[in-house]
């Protein structure tokens, strides 16, 4: 548990940081002040935290302080963190399998959100579990996307499915389906189409994705799942709900978080839209895709300790 929380703490590495700058020394042994709570108030705005977030965070640390002026900053930390994981109770997506393998994952999201390469690490993480995975090369809009799968496939030693740049991609995710039940295998990951024309054209190929997969599997895609840019912020939420409203998200990925101080954006996320997070980016390496953990998350960004 101590690896995987530094994990966490080193991934969520910037917006800590974003955060510690503004705060240095409030989360000490010393005891806070009221100077102490507006520079915390402006830190978890620039974090992108959220109003909501950031005033029930500062309310239950302002009522403590008013109980007891000698309050420390770790138990301001403490109280923060508490409230983090409140908030987000009930945010960890579990994966779970469908009745019938494959189970079917598509991965939905816009070109630059890291969807393609999420898509590898996830395969490469569950055959690490023990699993058995294919990957379906969905994304034949984008010239480099099926190659760049390729490679990781290639890198990781992953089952793959994919045909040319600019082939149908619901005829290659049918035949994906195809192949891993053939083979047996446990998973089958779907890298979908980022861009297209239009948004409705778009929307209109995630939808014909779904509906041929539903010819092998009436329940197919089980897990519907958004990879957003945790570097977006609160714009990833308008980006969600697009989705949401279309394809009827089932979870979210959060990429990105080691590269971006606004890594409170998973708090708006999930407080807009209820749906659950199953994994956080933490690095470029296949092991930094990490599940999401509420605890973690909210001991890291207060910078407590194990």
């Amino acid at each position: 548990m101590f690896g995987l929380f530094k994990k966490f703490k080193d991934g969520l590495a910037k917006t800590v940081a974003s955060i510690a700058a503004k705060t240095a020394g409030i989360f000490g042994a010393k005891p806070i002040d009221a100077s102490s709570l507006e520079t915390l108030e402006e830190a978890l705005y620039t974090a992108d935290f959220g109003v909501e977030t950031t005033e029930e965070i500062l309310t239950e640390i302002k009522s403590a302080y008013k109980k007891d002026k000698e309050l420390r900053g770790q138990q301001a930390a403490q109280i923060g963190a508490a409230v983090l994981k409140r908030v987000l109770a009930g945010a960890e997506g579990e994966l779970t399998p469908a009745a019938n393998a494959p189970t079917v994952i598509a991965m939905i999201g816009v070109n630059g959100s890291g969807k393609t390469t999420t898509s590898a690490k996830l395969a490469w993480k569950l055959k690490q579990e023990g699993k058995t995975v294919t990957l379906a090369a969905c994304d034949t809009f984008r010239a480099a996307a099926v190659e760049q799968l390729k490679t990781w496939a290639t890198r990781l030693d992953l089952d793959i499915v994919a045909s040319h740049t600019g082939a149908d991609s619901a005829a290659v995710a049918f035949d994906a389906w195809q192949a891993a039940k053939s083979r047996g295998k446990d998973y089958l990951i779907v890298d979908t189409a980022g861009r297209l024309h239009t948004k409705n054209n778009l929307m209109e190929e995630l939808a014909k994705i779904r509906r041929v997969l539903q010819k092998n599997d009436a329940t197919a895609p089980q897990h519907r799942w958004l990879v957003v840019d945790g570097s977006l912020g609160s714009n990833s939420i308008e980006q969600a709900k697009v989705f949401h409203k279309s394809f009827g998200l089932t979870g979210l990925v959060v990429t990105k978080l080691d590269g971006t101080s606004r890594g409170g954006a998973i708090v708006g996320i999930w407080r807009e839209l209820k749906i659950p997070i199953y994994f956080i980016g933490l690095g470029e390496q296949p092991e930094d895709l990490q599940p999401f953990s509420v605890e973690n998350y909210a001991k890291a960004v207060f910078g407590i300790e194990g």
